[in-house]
């Protein structure tokens, strides 16, 4: 009657194994960000046609809500400043600009690797 009650031992878990499960949490959640970064870019990235008559050729940034667009409409190409609740025509070329791809500029022109920058800031 006055024994102390019997209690159950309670198994704790080993820390290997919460380390494992968080571990695979993690992983789990990076995966599903990355996948919904490759989906948002592959919705977004191939649509520059507007209406399919007009094409985006290029936009710049220009400020932080202003930008410079140049545009194909038909053969002619219009260069328009676009700002909020504005769109400014800034000049119509008289011959349309041929751009390149960046994967066509030759490895000399590129911008220096971050390993490259890395291993030059720490002075090797």
């Amino acid at each position: 009657m006055f024994a102390a009650p019997q209690v159950a031992p309670v198994a704790h878990p080993s820390a290997i194994s919460s380390l494992g499960e968080m571990t695979l949490a993690l992983l789990v959640v990076l995966a599903v960000i990355f996948a919904l970064a490759w989906l948002m870019r592959q919705l977004r990235g191939g649509s520059s046609r507007v209406g399919g008559a007009i094409d985006v050729v290029a936009n710049v940034p220009l400020g932080q809500k202003e930008r410079a667009v140049l545009l194909k409409v038909g053969s002619n190409q219009i260069l328009v400043g676009v700002a909020p609740g504005r769109v400014n025509t800034l000049y119509v070329l008289p011959e349309p600009i041929v751009l390149t791809r960046p994967s066509d500029i030759a490895a000399t022109e590129r911008a220096p690797s971050f390993r490259a920058l890395l291993l030059r800031g720490l002075g090797k």
